[in-house]
């Protein structure tokens, strides 16, 4: 059977724009004097900026102006463009805009986070308890434990087997013994660690089921996995609040983005006042407008930011998610199998890519290598870019390298901050975007064949500095003259 015609567009698009990535093709010279390129592979933390976005902005601001008022042309383009912008994303995620708003809100997943959990609290007071699972990064986990009373966290099954997805038996115990006093559950859709997918619908009809609310953390999904947050053949499955993040989305730059139901956040005053979410201002009171977003968007907006985000993601809509999910999938499924050959490797999460479905990250350790190790030698001998250490979710972290910490360490405090347990106690995690290609894999595990036979040469290497990071004694790169915004600005200046 042929490829449908939807399909192949999207192929074709694909094809074309996959490279379209400002930093692609940038260089460094590595501790061998080559000059080779950077291989990016630090998506999850935060993505590389996709061109078309940044030169469709840059056009943009040609006609740039405030937003609300329309009476001189730049002011409608602007608001024609800032209004779009909230409904292409509302599209994207399957939420009708008569249930829907969309709003933005600060620099990433974090203000949305924060500004959902003081909604719930504030809507529904007597339900003093959230409900989130161990896997969670700190900014799904952090706001939970300032605005509401009480935090259950959910932990991960299948420790003996290295699957570490979420415990839905024990999700339940706690909600049913809970009832009446949970008044939302806040989850991840993907691990910022481990990639693993998690099943929000399941989770959602779940938290229905005891009468909470749920709100899905899409900061790792939203680029990587179709996503359909309302259901209307199956209520419970319907998702009160997503938020996610566009700097994750290829369009650094760009503020995060909060998708809620009305009828949540009608029921009670916006959470941030100010100009442009009022109807009218006395002396005594404010009148507060009822119409979405406005209402939830107090102040002056990122409009550029927020443009620059709906392109990327109209781009991502117009090849098809299926199809994005398809792709990465196959370099995950080839890398993870290759990660399986490497004995000295653990993979956090497991490799069984069937039983436990993971999008754009894995986390690794080489067995008798520091993590910091590791990163160092990837980047300063392969030119690939991966990040190390905990990954802003220390309790999953934890969980997970507990048993080989505690050879080193006995019981484990990770209020240790000593210099030796920092070294250890933490992992390297390479991750995937939809620039990444099956060549950049095979590149990362010849990498890691290399590191591994030559471990203890490479260590010799390096020594640790005042920051508690493995530092080359010999290669010593000047980054400020590889790039300080001074000398840019002078040369472009001159």
């Amino acid at each position: 059977m042929g490829l449908s015609g939807d399909t192949l567009r999207g192929k074709t698009l694909f094809e074309k724009v996959r490279n379209d990535f400002l930093g692609l093709d940038t260089t460094y010279e590595n501790a061998r004097g080559e000059l080779t390129r950077r291989i990016y592979m630090d998506s999850t933390a935060s993505s590389l900026m996709f061109r078309p976005s940044a030169e469709i902005v840059t056009s943009f601001m040609s006609h740039y102006a405030n937003t609300h008022s329309k009476l001189h042309h730049s002011a409608f383009i602007s608001t024609a463009a800032y209004d779009w912008a909230h409904s292409r994303i509302l599209a994207f995620v399957g939420a009708p805009e008569e249930i829907y708003t969309c709003f933005f809100a600060g620099a990433g997943t974090t203000a949305g986070v924060n500004r959902m959990a003081r909604v719930f609290r504030d809507l529904r007071p007597e339900k003093d308890t959230a409900v989130i699972s161990i896997m969670e990064h700190h900014s799904n986990d952090l706001p939970h434990r300032k605005h509401m009373q009480s935090v259950i966290h959910i932990p991960v099954q299948g420790i003996d087997d290295n699957l570490m997805c979420i415990d839905l038996a024990k999700l339940e115990d706690a909600l049913k013994a809970g009832k009446g006093k949970i008044n939302y559950v806040s989850i991840t859709a993907v691990s910022n660690v481990t990639g693993i997918i998690n099943p929000i619908h399941d989770i959602a009809r779940m938290a229905h089921k005891y009468g909470a609310l749920i709100m899905v953390d899409g900061a790792q999904s939203v680029a990587h996995l179709p996503t359909q947050i309302f259901h209307a053949d199956d209520p419970d499955a319907t998702i009160d609040a997503l938020v996610f993040s566009g700097h994750k989305t290829y369009t650094p730059g760009s503020p995060g983005v909060v998708i809620a139901r009305k009828d949540h956040l009608l029921g009670i005053e916006p959470e941030e006042v100010g100009g442009g979410m009022v109807e009218r201002v006395m002396e005594d009171k404010y009148l507060v407008k009822e119409e979405f977003p406005d209402r939830e968007e107090a102040g002056t907006p990122n409009i550029p930011g927020a443009i620059a985000l709906a392109t990327t993601i109209e781009v991502l809509d117009r090849i098809g998610m299926d199809l994005l999910m398809e792709i990465e999938d196959e370099i995950m499924h080839f890398a993870l199998s290759e990660f399986a050959r490497l004995e000295q490797v653990i993979v956090y999460g497991g490799t069984d890519f069937e039983n436990c479905p993971r999008a754009a990250s894995i986390s690794f350790n080489i067995r008798g290598l520091d993590h910091g190790l590791v990163a160092a030698v990837l980047n300063d001998y392969f030119n690939i870019a991966v990040r190390n250490q905990c990954f802003c979710a220390h309790p999953y972290v934890k969980e997970m390298m507990s048993d080989e910490l505690k050879k080193d360490f006995g019981e484990i405090d990770f209020g240790n901050m000593s210099d030796e347990f920092m070294r250890k106690a933490g992992m390297v995690r390479a991750s995937f975007g939809m620039y990444s290609t099956m060549d950049d894999a095979k590149v990362l595990i010849a990498a890691l064949k290399d590191i591994i036979e030559n471990g203890e040469a490479y260590g010799k290497l390096y020594e640790i500095n005042d920051q508690n990071d493995y530092e080359h004694i010999h290669y010593k790169p000047d980054h400020d003259a590889i790039f300080n915004i001074k000398d840019a600005l002078d040369e472009y200046l001159d």
